[in-house]
């Protein structure tokens, strides 16, 4: 989360420098909080038990060692340390203002925090507020014999003079009347503040209708705020969709701005379905150390939880768990924690929590709301209003008193009801009293059995396949099927079936994922499923040649081969995910019906032995994490995919070279982040002219492109982030349609040819992090530009020319002798410039 290694640094007068930093949510800011701070006064004891204290809660904080000797010139670098940080805490000591450094240090985080970049949080250390803000007594005099002496300049007194005034007005600590006087607990309270500033970042998402859950909250909370002297567990137990994990989401953004170090852990009965429980261990340490760390086996991801956790106060949401195991390998016991520590649990069954080593110290039951609140909750979906109008009200209550109280089927039946007529509504309420109470996927299913049937599919793929997978992929797929995907996923959003995430990735309740995959297992013996998602059920159907013509989709995640026989009897397969393995045998005309191909973590030799492998329809093929190279044998058996829309090649590595791509006259995403060896883009490229999506993010050592890219007429999005490309070739004029552009943290770039200023569609250029330190003058002819960044970065902006009108989002880092107008930037809605001024 918020911790960082840290390093030692004399840059500056108060220069302790963790290695850089890139937050979560983006932006260029390296350093969580600038400690600036007189060492005579304080270094070797407040300042550095604030220091301590404050990394101790992971917080990235950047001091200094040892001042900067007399007469050496105030650092860059450390002009650039205070506006890379988000907070800085200026501790005003007595001798504060007789420090030339102290007072360029106050003068520079006074100009950041007017332009709106950093949030400025003093502490008064046995000094007057007043007497920093009118230079009286000792505080005064420190400054006017340092004046005297002519060891302040006059433009450095004359603005340190204003900067402290300012400061003295903000709010912040007095040593004398904080916490008593007690030292230990005013730094306390300064820990918790900051925690609070930053914690606002990481709060969990949760639905704005939390109804019914006022009592829960209160009462956990109420618990949790008794003081212990051990880590405690808390439990929340109750049936699927009955408002635990909202629940501890409340309690977890709660109790955040409490703790440095954080994680949450969703879905994990789904989870460790798909991925192994160390995964989920690596996670769980990478969230509370910071860090990257893969556990390679189970037992020393517990040894490293015990080992590295038992000195942190940590926060932990472990949600949805159903498996002893799960909670004896993340927290089996109350020691691996530093006293003080909270994890939350949530579960359907109770007796896990009952069984637990850790002995749940507060086991919450989950009830199904009252009649009041149920009727609150569906009524802001069924009318989008907190009640029904007077001619549904009975009726509304009607319906209302067969859901149980049970917040998911409120949700998804009032969302069905929408602007649905009064028949509709009558023929529900039927249908509904038929159903008993326990039966929640038969209430849920009504609104399932009202779906078109191509719309179903979509549903059906999402419960099995898609859950935490991004939608534009799958939507090619159903779009190739006739599904109409566009229809049907907002047909699924409004129906509250499934929820699309701002990440564009696909989620849907627990509830009814399961009553999709029990739609699939009403259809008979697994050989006349339509698709078979878990590995036990697809090998026994595959390796035993059961298939029949009822079998759309499979997902084989497994080492091995597999053979042209095995698939014979499988003439309707649209989807094949078939990671790992490696196919031998006659495949003629056997995937002629196969949309979507996941091939991917394959061998050089995986298809050496397979003949005849056509894929007319294929419109998405996965091939990342493989060992191809460009001259692998299977290109040849890809090159017939002439309906293919998305090649994703990320992280294969051993590519040098894109393969010829002019078959591809279809093709729409190509994605080839990550191959870490690659050095050239084919020719070719230019050739693929319905490309609208190239992401070559992470190809450090790809110097150039070829001058071909400049034909991708249709490209709207070109991704180069991280990439080692030293120059954008100027043909890039040519891409009329490009709306988005981003080179971000692509050291090697110098500059952006003029060209760039043809690209009447771009809406979002990002530079940031880059080495270019002038912009073309033709950047003022982009009309359609929305969004430019140029922060970070070694070398700051020279200069500054006229930028496009409309622009509304502006971030700069740049060095000029004066600051340059933006007034003409009319709709100009966030502006973060960071400035140093040049003489």
């Amino acid at each position: 989360m918020l911790a960082a290694e840290k390093r030692e640094s004399t840059e500056g007068a108060s220069s302790t420098s963790p290695s850089p930093l890139i937050p979560t949510g983006g932006g260029s800011s390296q350093f969580d909080v600038f400690l600036s701070f007189n060492g005579s006064d304080t270094r070797r004891e407040f300042a550095d038990h604030l220091y301590q204290r404050l990394v101790a809660a992971g917080i990235c904080v950047f001091r200094d060692r040892d001042s900067l000797p007399m007469g050496e010139e105030f650092s860059s670098r450390l002009l650039d340390a205070i506006t890379w940080s988000k907070i800085s805490i200026p501790i005003i000591s007595e001798n504060y203002a007789s420090s030339k450094w102290c007072l360029c240090e106050l003068i520079y985080i006074m100009d950041c925090k007017k332009k709106g970049s950093q949030i400025v949080l003093p502490i008064f250390y046995k000094v007057d507020p007043s007497d920093v803000r009118h230079l009286k007594r000792s505080f005064g005099e420190a400054f006017h014999v340092q004046l005297e002496k002519k060891r302040l300049d006059e433009k450095v007194a004359q603005e340190g003079k204003q900067a402290l005034k300012e400061a003295s007005y903000l709010t912040g600590w007095k040593s004398e009347e904080a916490a008593n006087g007690f030292e230990g607990e005013l730094i306390g309270q300064v820990v918790e503040t900051v925690l609070s500033k930053l914690q606002k970042r990481f709060l969990l998402r949760v639905l704005k209708n939390l109804v019914g859950l006022d009592d829960d909250l209160t009462n956990i909370m109420k618990w949790i705020d008794r003081p212990s002297i051990n880590a405690r567990m808390v439990g929340i137990y109750g049936m699927g969709g009955i408002g635990k994990t909202t629940l501890a989401k409340c309690i977890y953004n709660q109790l955040s701005n409490k703790f440095g170090h954080v994680s949450f852990l969703p879905d994990i009965r789904e989870d460790t379905q798909h991925r192994h429980i160390k995964n989920l261990q690596s996670q769980l340490i990478n969230d509370i150390l910071g860090t990257k760390i893969q556990v390679s086996t189970v037992d020393e991801g517990i040894n490293m939880i015990k080992s590295r956790f038992s000195s942190i106060k940590v926060l932990i949401l472990l949600d949805d768990i159903d498996h002893n195991n799960q909670l004896k390998d993340l927290a089996e016991e109350c020691n691996w924690f530093a006293p003080g520590s909270i994890i939350i649990v949530t579960t359907r069954n109770k007796a896990l929590l009952d069984q637990s080593i850790f002995e749940v110290d507060y086991k919450h039951p989950m009830s199904q709301i009252d009649g009041r609140h149920s009727l609150i909750l569906f009524s802001s979906h069924a009318f989008r209003g907190d009640y029904p109008p007077s001619d549904f009200v009975d009726i509304s209550r009607d319906i209302v008193s067969t859901m149980g109280g049970l917040p998911l089927a409120l949700e998804v039946i009032g969302s069905y009801l929408y602007k649905k007529p009064r028949g509709v509504w009558n023929d529900l309420h039927m249908q509904l009293k038929e159903q008993p109470h326990e039966d929640v996927q038969g209430r849920l299913k009504i609104s399932y059995n009202a779906l078109k049937n191509i719309h179903k599919e979509i549903f059906l793929d999402i419960a099995c396949f898609f859950i935490g997978e991004k939608s534009n992929f799958a939507m090619y797929m159903w779009n190739a099927c006739g599904f109409y995907p566009n229809e049907g996923i907002e047909e699924l959003k409004l129906r509250c079936l499934i929820k699309i995430g701002d990440d564009d990735k696909l989620s849907m309740h627990d509830q009814l994922r399961d009553l999709g995959r029990s739609i699939i297992r009403q259809e008979q013996s697994p050989e006349k499923r339509s698709r078979l998602w878990t590995l036990e059920e697809a090998s026994e159907v595959i390796e035993e040649e059961k298939g029949t013509e009822m079998i759309q989709a499979i997902r084989l995640n497994k080492y091995g081969w597999y053979t042209s026989e095995q698939f014979k009897k499988l003439p309707r397969l649209r989807f094949l995910q078939l990671k790992c393995a490696a196919l031998e045998g006659d495949f003629n005309k056997l995937f002629s019906e196969l949309r979507w191909l996941d091939f991917s973590n394959i061998e050089l030799h995986s298809v050496s032995r397979a003949t005849n492998l056509h894929l007319p329809k294929l419109v998405v093929l996965l091939l990342s994490n493989s060992r191809i190279t460009e001259y692998w044998k299977g290109w040849s058996s890809i090159m017939v995919a002439k309906q293919l829309k998305v090649l994703d090649l990320a992280c294969c590595n051993y590519l040098t070279c894109t393969p010829e791509l002019s078959a591809f006259t279809e093709l729409e995403i190509l994605v080839l982040k990550y191959c870490t060896g690659l050095k050239r883009v084919h020719p070719s490229i230019g050739k693929v002219n319905s490309l609208v999506s190239l992401d070559l993010s992470g190809c450090d050592c790809l110097r150039e492109l070829p001058e071909e890219v400049g034909k991708l007429r249709k490209l709207t999005e070109l991704i180069l982030d991280s990439s080692g490309i030293r120059e954008i070739p100027t043909s890039i004029g040519f891409m009329t349609e490009l709306k988005k552009l981003s080179v971000k943290y692509c050291w090697s770039l110098t500059e952006i040819p003029n060209s760039v200023g043809d690209l009447q569609n771009l809406q979002h250029l990002d530079i940031s992090e880059t080495a270019i330190s002038i912009l073309p003058e033709s950047i003022k002819n982009l009309s359609s530009l929305q969004h430019l960044d140029r922060g970070g970065g070694y070398n700051k902006l020279q200069s500054l020319p006229e930028l496009p009108s409309d622009l509304k989002h502006l971030k700069l880092s740049f060095q000029s002798p004066k600051l340059p107008q933006f007034s003409y930037l009319s709709n100009m809605k966030e502006l973060n410039i960071s400035w140093t001024r040049s003489i």
